[in-house]
């Protein structure tokens, strides 16, 4: 623990210079416009970004993507309250409350508490960051190719089920397409060529940000495209600053969001939305109040955005410590981390250890400059929201195509954007979720490369798979969590409920 607070304060005094300090604040405010304008989400500005940073050494380029993300993951909040348009999917829950609040002419009141909000979150999220992620990379260090082939599997899984509700079949298949797309070109290990059918740019494989940026940049600019043009109603603010009372009366769902959310972002492949709404529901259910849910209630609005923010530092922790992201953003993170030749996983406190701690300092910067820049230049950004899209996306086009050819200077990568921008908006027209699909992408690698080793350990004996322990749990979590959310299963649960709930009613009868 005296380590790791030394690491955090030379991490934290290592960025104190005029450079940083406004690369902090130019990402942090980017993030916010990104945020609030209504179909950017935060994967795509933290994977266009990446694109622009990555010539700079790696804790100043992962510090401007953490403050995107961040900035980024509060900016929707904007749009949602003066809209009833979610900037980016993380800030859906926003609209029930904060919308009817600004009709109510008290959108700066609703602004306000978001941000504080946020700003607590995002806080307790960095301290459970800072709490968990050496514990877990510890614990991480008893894994061997046997348990990460499980792992790899379980996020695929575990992604596929959250992020697709209605049908997680989709979700299941959105991943495994990820999967097989990872398999593509040179294998890892004898550098065997696979699926290229004589391509020489399949060879190479696809890589990981023109995917990203395609799937989530160029897919949702066809998506954007596609809608009407949203009118801009309400841009009165009043007073944003809020009182002590204010916040002091929830304490409870502040606390209890921020535990959530964190918690809920570092399951693999979830995401800040499912947080938010987790968040909610919460509220809502342990509420006084809770007939008045929709109608502008505070605590739903401050629950909503305490639980999206605290996800993003929980978000971090799986991709410190195991190298699996814990949401799309995150996702594009880690891709920029292994660019930059920072190795997260099980090592990192290792090879690593100050590097951890630095990222607990960059969510802390982050945090700080989105509660300044969220209080002080509302009026101003509001404007913001005037800008009409078709001066916007060609912009954004632009970007994601140059961003695409800068990593590597292959024009087969603006193909591959293309071809996985196409992609990502017909899987949203069919309601397959791409998250699953680009965490297959990211872990497809490491299943491979690990499943291949393993059974070179074993001499092509599957048997460890399911007899080593930690293998045998994770088996066992992943077959529960698909047998789960099968149709004959729930049927079958909700028969033996209703059979039980019979015979106590019978009981009680016959009393």
């Amino acid at each position: 623990m005296l380590e790791g607070l030394k690491y955090f304060g030379e991490g934290l005094l290592g960025f104190m210079n005029i450079g940083t300090l406004f690369n902090v604040l130019w990402a942090t405010q980017l993030g916010i416009i990104v945020g609030m304008l209504p179909g950017l989400t935060a994967t795509m500005g933290v994977a266009l970004m990446t694109t622009l940073t990555f010539r700079l050494d790696a804790s100043n380029a992962v510090l401007i993507l953490v403050c995107m993300y961040i900035g980024a993951i509060y900016g929707g909040s904007r749009s949602a309250i003066l809209l009833n348009i979610p900037g980016t999917p993380a800030n859906a829950a926003t609209t029930i409350e904060g919308y009817p609040l600004a009709k109510q002419g008290r959108a700066g009141r609703a602004i306000g508490i978001a941000t504080t909000g946020s700003f607590i979150g995002s806080f307790i999220g960095m301290i459970m960051l800072a709490l968990f992620t050496p514990l877990i990379g510890e614990f991480a260090l008893q894994f061997e190719s046997f348990e990460f082939t499980w792992l790899a599997i379980f996020g695929v899984i575990i992604s596929g089920n959250l992020t697709a509700p209605k049908d997680p079949l989709k979700g299941w298949i959105a991943g495994f397409l990820g999967l097989f797309v990872a398999m593509i070109g040179m294998e890892g290990i004898h550098a065997f060529v696979r699926f290229s059918f004589g391509s020489v740019g399949l060879s190479g494989g696809i890589a990981l940000i023109p995917a990203m940026v395609g799937a989530f940049g160029f897919a949702e600019i066809l998506n954007v495209m596609k809608h009407p043009v949203y009118e801009v109603v309400n841009t009165k603010i009043e007073r944003v600053i809020p009182t002590l009372s204010d916040i002091g009366r929830y304490w409870k769902t502040i606390l209890r969001s921020g535990v959530v959310g964190t918690f809920i972002g570092a399951v693999p492949g979830v995401g800040e939305d499912v947080a938010a709404w987790v968040s909610y529901d919460m509220a809502r259910r342990s509420s006084k109040d809770r007939e008045k849910f929709g109608t502008g209630v505070v605590e739903g609005l401050i629950a909503a955005e305490t639980g999206n923010n605290a996800c993003v530092a929980g978000a971090m922790i799986p991709v410190l410590s195991l190298a699996i992201p814990g949401s799309a953003p995150a996702a594009v993170l880690l891709a920029a981390m292994l660019i930059h030749g920072v190795r997260p996983g099980p090592l990192i406190m290792v090879e690593f250890p100050q590097f951890v701690f630095q990222v607990v300092a960059m969510v802390l910067l982050a945090s700080a400059a989105m509660m300044i820049l969220g209080l002080s230049l509302v009026r101003l950004l509001v404007k913001v929201l005037l800008v009409p899209r078709t001066k916007l996306m060609p912009i954004i086009f632009t970007l994601c195509v140059v961003g695409s050819f800068a990593i590597q200077s292959r024009t087969f990568d603006i193909g591959v954007m293309v071809v996985f921008g196409i992609l990502g908006y017909y899987m949203r027209e069919m309601e397959y979720p791409i998250a699953p699909m680009v965490l297959g992408i990211i872990l497809g690698d490491i299943l491979d490369k690990n499943l291949r080793r393993a059974l070179i350990l074993s001499d092509g004996n599957i048997l460890p798979f399911f007899t080593r322990p930690i293998s045998l749990v994770l088996f066992l979590i992943t077959v529960f969590v698909m047998v789960s959310r099968m149709s004959w299963f729930v049927k079958a649960t909700a028969g033996i409920k209703e059979s039980v709930r019979g015979l106590f009613r019978r009981g009680n009868h016959e009393e």
